[in-house]
């Protein structure tokens, strides 16, 4: 199963998201062709609500801890409570690689 498969069931799993979004930045980098290191998520979940984003952020990587001591190497995470994606929808690109 794919790295990014895994990722998707996981946080579908440990979030019970309304939203996910899972995509495979990885091709962005200076890495092999189809490596699976680099990700952006977007997810939404009730477990959000009243949670500050730092805290939502170790939510995840609780969740992701063995892709992210294999071969995860980044996680761009945009975390939202059903609330604020009524009112943001606008996810902002990835900056560009610096080499790595």
């Amino acid at each position: 199963m794919s790295v990014q498969v895994e990722i998707e069931n996981k946080l579908r799993i440990g979030l019970e998201p309304e939203f996910l979004r899972v995509e495979n930045e990885s091709h962005q980098h200076n890495v092999p062709p189809a490596s699976e290191t680099h990700f952006k998520v977007v997810v939404v979940s009730p477990r959000f609500e009243g949670v500050r984003a730092v805290r939502r952020h170790q939510m995840v990587y609780q969740i992701l801890a063995e892709e992210l001591a294999g071969s995860v190497h980044a996680l761009a995470l945009h975390t939202f409570s059903p609330d604020e994606w009524q009112h943001e929808k606008k996810i902002h690109a990835s900056p560009e690689c610096l080499g790595g």
